[in-house]
């Protein structure tokens, strides 16, 4: 008998992997296919971490860790605050999470009650919604779009709020459009959050991938505040499966308790091998990266554009462009699929991150090297001259 419980009915498939499935089947039958779909940077892991964690297994060092974290490694996050953005996140408020999406697990298992609402942006990352769903909470979408850089502002929080709205989750830099809250644009967000007695929360998993400055941490604008973070995209450590969360001191006893029983402690070796990622050395060469990501995003943004698509969104941070392709098609996913089968260009179509004018949107990733990038170019303007 097969009965799945109701929620899996709200819980739609992540259409970027099915494309990337797709993709692999054709690369298995001799294609040449350029991945821009996937938000996984193309470098590894710098061998800093690398070494650490080999090390670290070598010695025997795999047993079960507290199920917050290693210490060392939450003072090591706490120092990174303090050192990179001025700010003061005691150790105490430091979650080791496995990645970001098992903080967003923790975050929600903590706070969402049965029908409680959620407020997300859309378009956003789809994840955020179903994993809100799973733990039986109702997300909630606001539509944003170029008018507010695609981030939502104290004015469409206070409409869409309702007395069974139980807080806003946010992503700055966000996916898919790589744009950033300001200080005062985050500040403004948890006033209207405290004013309605709601929980703010920030995914700030792009920080360090941003090519105009540093983004400024939410945990500078209150210790309320719940912050996500990860090792996978600044720190290129995605299959490593690491994260952390900032807790408001109250339920750090909560969360602990959440983990125990859900996850017993992230991934030990990855833990060991994080201590490492936070040294001059990694750093160095992360910056280095985060170069070439820039050089990247300036090259093909103008390249999108000659061909006729529209970049709506100021892309700050991460590595998407979150085109407007409606002078090109009547359906980014039609086309998403056409230039897959047809072009040999995997790109992640509107669809997969919401239900605001998802038709008139497509996402490049410009997630591997220029070179590709610009025979990508050279394909989508051969396609579009058909």
């Amino acid at each position: 008998m097969y009965r799945p419980a109701q929620r899996l009915a709200d819980i739609s498939p992540f259409h970027v992997v099915e494309l990337l499935t797709r993709a692999r089947q054709l690369e298995a039958e001799g294609r040449d296919i350029i991945h821009m779909e996937v938000g996984e940077p193309d470098f590894p892991t710098p061998e800093p971490i690398a070494r650490a964690a080999m090390a670290a297994i070598e010695q025997g060092r795999t047993l079960y860790t507290q199920a917050l974290g290693l210490p060392e490694l939450r003072e090591a996050i706490s120092s990174f605050y303090r050192q990179r953005y001025g700010a003061h996140v005691p150790a105490s408020r430091i979650a080791i999470t496995n990645g970001a999406s098992g903080a967003l697990n923790l975050a929600f298992a903590c706070l969402a009650d049965p029908g409680s609402e959620w407020l997300l942006t859309d378009p956003g990352y789809p994840c955020n919604r179903h994993i809100l769903r799973a733990y039986e909470g109702r997300p909630c979408n606001i539509p944003v779009g170029p008018e507010s850089n695609f981030q939502p502002t104290p004015d469409l929080l206070r409409k869409h709020w309702s007395t069974a709205t139980r807080g806003l989750l946010v992503a700055s830099p966000a996916n898919p459009t790589g744009t950033l809250l300001t200080q005062s644009e985050i500040e403004a967000l948890a006033a209207v959050c405290r004013e309605q007695e709601g929980h703010f929360l920030v995914d700030e998993i792009y920080h360090g991938l941003t090519y105009e400055g540093d983004a400024p941490t939410a945990c500078a604008a209150g210790d309320d505040i719940w912050v996500i973070n990860s090792f996978s995209k600044y720190f290129q450590m995605t299959g490593w499966r690491l994260g952390w969360m900032v807790i408001p001191q109250a339920y750090v006893r909560d969360v602990e308790k959440l983990a125990q029983n859900l996850v017993l402690c992230p991934s030990t070796p990855a833990q060991y091998g994080a201590l490492a990622a936070f040294e001059p050395e990694t750093i160095a060469l992360l910056e280095t990266r985060r170069a070439e990501f820039r050089r990247r995003r300036d090259f093909l943004a103008p390249a999108l554009e000659a061909i006729g698509f529209r970049i709506t969104a100021r892309p700050e941070g991460a590595f998407y462009l979150y085109c407007d392709c409606s002078a090109l098609c009547e359906d980014s996913f039609t086309l998403a699929r056409d230039l897959l089968e047809t072009a040999g260009v995997a790109a992640t179509p509107g669809l997969d991150f919401g239900s605001h004018e998802p038709a008139k949107h497509i996402r490049f990733a410009y997630t591997t090297e220029i070179e590709r990038l610009a025979e990508a170019a050279q394909r989508l303007k051969t396609y579009f001259s058909r």
